[in-house]
């Protein structure tokens, strides 16, 4: 006969276990279950109240109450069963994306001094991964880089993990999450109301997420307003229409060579702890002035610090600020007269010399050089210095070579790009003799490693290298003709210098000739390689006008150049 399901007695308890050990597995889910809902929670509130600043990276931060957390439990709470998962996956996701983005900007702050540009920021990835590269091989980078995209999809997933165990919670205690939403929304706001702080400096209540994505977002709105901007102060150019005959004639004759410094920052020249720096400039100061040299130096505010090289270039050259690739981008598809295109138009022969560019450089036209050397046209068979791919000796020794010894010949104005003093710093060039130089294998058993490891120290031997170079150069082949312009392009990275730093850059001009110290006498730059601390400081974007204007004296200067030196 069949028997009735209902009748059939139900297993008894296992003898060979104990009520104890029965009711363990259950007790210890019941304990997994709560630990990984404390990290859950735990995991939101630092994507939320994780700093986005250089130097606020401490505990402290963490102990706040972020608005935007109470405002995604009070929405998971409100939305349907249906809708509650979907939602939280997409919360997840976001939250995933705003610790990437806060990432980014603890990276540009420390290296650059400024937050990511959701806008013009991408096309660094190439320059990022190339600097990686100098520093730890093209494998090493590749390496970097998967770990990085493996990094982001983790957190991309970890946070929405997170999430969607944050909406169980409040799915199975709906009452009990209400009341204690309603608790804390009354702490936020009494908190707030208060401006209380259990850590100084570090308000409980917190809507920093809100203000980090408003201030992007405010960021891409005046990305957007500036190309109109920018156009109008680009089609305002002075010097568009000047003759040839007209431009630079207090010049006529001179090679005029201006040397941008990678790195070199006011506190190159004015830190304690880069004292040597200054050692190198005044004894070349005495060694420039016993062989008859002129020198007159002050400061000038780069648009760029940490990287970005040719933003300054491009600001000095074209008498505009560029502060981001944007303008930049815009500038290069205009007819703007640049020092090069003006030199070239009063009948120079220009040159760009860029030993660590490897890739066609369009720019090269746009500036005006009727030559350009890269890293492949100089030659070079020694070994890379990280980032840079010759010493600076070498790139100078090449230009001198090439274009300074024919004696029949036009005067030459140049731009070198001066790159020993790059970052990482790692691995540091040691001076040799000119004549040693050849294709620049010498350099192999010329090379002095930063054995410190620390930062500060290689980049002030770098520093102190081409300073050392240009000065040599100037002793060496240096002449009556010549008129050097040693000028920083940006000071190094807020990791080096500190968060606070000025952008100011020290700017020194070197010559035999009298008369063009002269012309540049109501300037108001002391003498000497070393600014002074109280020198007189420009904007970067100054120099052009000021310059042609004190060369061409049959042009009437703009009226901008009146305007007094802060």
């Amino acid at each position: 006969m069949q028997q009735n399901a209902d009748s059939v007695p139900s297993p008894g308890p296992d003898p060979g276990r104990t009520p104890e050990e029965a009711v363990r597995p259950a007790r210890w889910r019941r304990g997994a279950g709560w630990l990984a809902t404390s990290v859950a929670v735990l995991v939101v509130l630092v994507a939320l109240g994780a700093p986005h600043r250089p130097g606020q990276f401490t505990w402290t931060t963490l102990v706040r109450l972020p608005l935007e957390g109470l405002v995604l439990a009070a929405v998971l709470l409100a939305l349907p069963v249906r809708a509650r998962r979907p939602v939280a996956v997409l919360a997840g996701v976001t939250l995933g994306l705003l610790v990437v983005l806060k990432a980014a900007d603890l990276g540009f702050g420390s290296t650059l001094g400024r937050p990511f540009d959701l806008v013009l920021d991408w096309a660094l990835v190439d320059e990022t991964f190339f600097l990686v590269s100098g520093s730890v091989g093209r494998a090493g980078a590749v390496a970097v880089a998967v770990g990085a995209v493996l990094l982001a999809g983790g957190l991309l997933a970890t946070l929405t993990w997170a999430v969607l165990r944050l909406a169980r919670l409040l799915a199975d205690h709906p009452g009990r999450a209400r009341r204690t939403l309603a608790a804390l929304v009354v702490v936020w706001l009494v908190t707030a109301a208060t401006g209380f702080r259990i850590v100084p400096g570090v308000p409980v209540a917190d809507a920093a997420a809100s203000t980090l994505v408003g201030a992007h977002a405010a960021q891409v709105q005046a990305r957007l307003r500036d190309r109109a901007v920018f156009a109008g102060e680009v089609d305002a150019d002075p010097y568009r229409n000047a003759s040839g005959d007209e431009l630079l004639t207090a010049l006529r004759g001179r090679d005029v060579v201006v040397a941008f410094v990678e790195s070199y920052g006011r506190d190159a020249v004015q830190e304690e702890e880069f004292a040597n720096v200054g050692v190198v400039l005044d004894q070349g100061q005495r060694r420039l002035t016993g062989a008859g040299y002129g020198t007159r130096s002050a400061f000038l505010t780069s648009p760029t610090t940490g990287g970005g090289s040719w933003l300054a270039h491009a600001t000095l050259l074209s008498g505009l600020w560029i502060d981001n690739d944007q303008r930049h981008r815009a500038l290069l598809a205009s007819d703007r007269t640049t020092l090069g295109g003006a030199f070239r138009r009063a009948g120079w022969r220009t040159v760009g010399v860029m030993p660590a560019a490897n890739q066609p450089w369009p720019e090269g036209s746009f500036y005006g050089y009727e030559q350009f050397y890269d890293e492949y046209s100089l030659g070079y068979r020694g070994p890379r210095f990280g980032f840079a791919p010759m010493p600076d000796q070498y790139t100078l020794s090449v230009f001198q070579q090439r274009e300074r010894t024919d004696r029949d010949r036009r005067p030459v104005m140049a731009e070198l790009a001066l790159v020993s003093s790059h970052s990482p710093w790692t691995h540091i060039p040691r001076l040799v003799d000119w004549d040693a130089l050849g294709d620049g294998r010498v350099f192999r058993d010329a090379t002095e490693r930063n054995s410190s490891k620390q930062p500060r120290a290689g980049y002030r031997r770098s520093i102190e290298y081409t300073l050392g170079a240009l000065i040599s150069y100037v002793q060496r082949y240096g002449d009556d003709d010549l008129v050097l312009i040693l000028v920083g392009d940006h000071q190094p990275a807020p990791v080096v210098i500190g968060q606070d730093a000025s952008r100011d850059v020290p700017i020194s001009i070197v010559t035999r000739d009298p008369a063009v110290l002269d012309r540049i006498t109501g300037w108001g730059w002391p003498d000497g390689l070393r600014p002074a601390p109280d020198a007189p400081v420009w904007r970067m974007d100054t120099f052009r006008d000021r310059f042609l204007a004190a060369f061409s004296p049959g042009l009437d200067p703009p009226a901008a150049v009146a305007e007094p030196a802060r």
